[in-house]
């Protein structure tokens, strides 16, 4: 079997930035490998082109250029916002509003959002909502570990079951009998 349309696969890998030597930032080992309906969208289009054709124990090693990963860091979205945005009753909370820390927000339209602080000012917080790998070339080196064919509720679903519980699935909801 080979990695193709509607088949589950696992895989195991390490992912640095910028070369081969970079900086590692994930590492995802054979025994709890990442698990993913090919061709459903869950990964980056990129990256599932470099493991189509691939079969179980075969590695893979490529390179994703930012442009082909999250893009190129856009400064249009580090935005400055408003201190008072972030008051509740009153007062803001700067253990939520600390430098470095993430924060979910929603934008006037109400999409989520997640951003970065950046910087605080008297009246005003700077943050960054680039994905945290934006501007970085990626690099993978790993292995297929397993691939099955999606049973046709996961294709329905458009996520992989697991046999024990669900979780990583996110949207399920509460059904004793399993996921989804």
């Amino acid at each position: 079997m080979v990695v193709s349309s509607k088949k589950v696969v696992s895989i195991s890998y390490e992912l640095r930035l910028n070369s081969k030597d970079g900086t590692v930032v994930e590492n995802v080992v054979n025994n709890s490998p990442l698990t993913f309906i090919y061709g459903s969208g869950y990964l980056l289009p990129r990256f599932e082109d470099h493991l189509a054709g691939l079969k179980t124990g075969e590695r893979f090693d490529f390179r994703l250029s930012s442009e082909d990963a999250y893009g190129n860091f856009d400064q249009d979205s580090v935005l400055s916002i408003p201190l008072k945005s972030f008051e509740v009753d009153g007062e803001v909370d700067y253990e939520l509003v600390k430098i470095g820390n993430t924060i979910p927000m929603q934008d006037s339209e109400g999409h989520k959002l997640t951003g970065v602080v950046k910087a605080i000012k008297d009246d005003s917080v700077t943050m960054d909502f680039n994905h945290p790998l934006a501007g970085n070339n990626l690099f993978f080196t790993g292995e297929v570990t397993d691939i099955r064919q999606a049973t046709e509720e996961e294709l329905i679903h458009g996520h992989v079951h697991h046999a024990s519980d669900c979780s990583g699935c996110s949207g399920c909801g509460d059904n004793s009998e399993g996921c989804c």
